[in-house]
């Protein structure tokens, strides 16, 4: 069975499993796409070794999000958990400006993972080294931006939504957007609203899968 889950702000993806496992007693679980722990919304579970076999399909999918990136201040994480430096902004952008810079973004790209990320650097998670207090080289990867709409924009939030395939990250989506701003710009909240077919209003709480198990 594959289900559409709510992820909460707060527990990271694994946890999340962790959880599922305690409430169905099904050891083999699996998830399609990562969501980080200050992110909210879908999170598409495999349950049992069948379906767990089935995500690889699941994650090449196209994803939606809602992001609120905060400019005018960088994060060493590229998202609220990280330290801040606050840059002095003599002129705020304008609107024009951000629809000019939005575009260069949609279509292929190459994108530079955040350095605190769970991609591996020689067997290992790129955070666990940084955190260690190793230099680590990112490399940039090609992905695809499909879309980007402007919901709001009140200086200093930029909320937009956008469609994206496979691999993305919207936390350098964000901080690219800041620079190419030339103000700086970090990941202030996420919303995943939808993967693939499977869409936020339609996913179900962790404490309600055993009902839906049971149908």
């Amino acid at each position: 069975m594959i289900l559409a889950v709510y992820k909460p702000k707060g527990p990271s993806s694994n946890r999340v499993l962790t959880e599922i496992k305690k409430i169905t007693g099904i050891k083999k679980i699996g998830h399609a796409g990562t969501l980080d722990p200050l992110a909210e919304g879908i999170l598409v579970i495999g349950l049992g070794r069948e379906s767990t076999k089935k995500l690889n399909v699941e994650v090449k999918k196209e994803k939606e999000y809602i992001a609120e990136i905060k400019l005018g201040v960088e994060s060493e994480t590229d998202d609220e958990e990280g330290e801040k430096i606050i840059h002095q902004v003599n002129k705020e952008p304008d609107i024009r400006i951000i629809k000019k810079i939005i575009k260069k973004f949609i279509g292929e790209i190459e994108q530079i993972p955040p350095f605190y990320s769970a991609i591996k650097i020689n067997g290992q998670e790129a955070y666990k080294r940084i955190r260690r207090g190793e230099k680590i080289i990112m490399k940039p990867r090609k992905i695809i931006i499909k879309d980007i709409k402007i919901l709001k924009y009140k200086w200093p939030i930029l909320k937009i939504k956008v469609v994206t395939g496979p691999g993305a990250y919207i936390r350098s989506l964000a901080r690219d957007i800041g620079n190419q701003l030339k103000v700086s710009g970090y990941l202030f909240s996420l919303i995943r609203t939808r993967v693939g077919e499977y869409k936020i209003d339609r996913a179900i709480k962790i404490n309600e899968i055993n009902n839906i198990i049971k149908k």
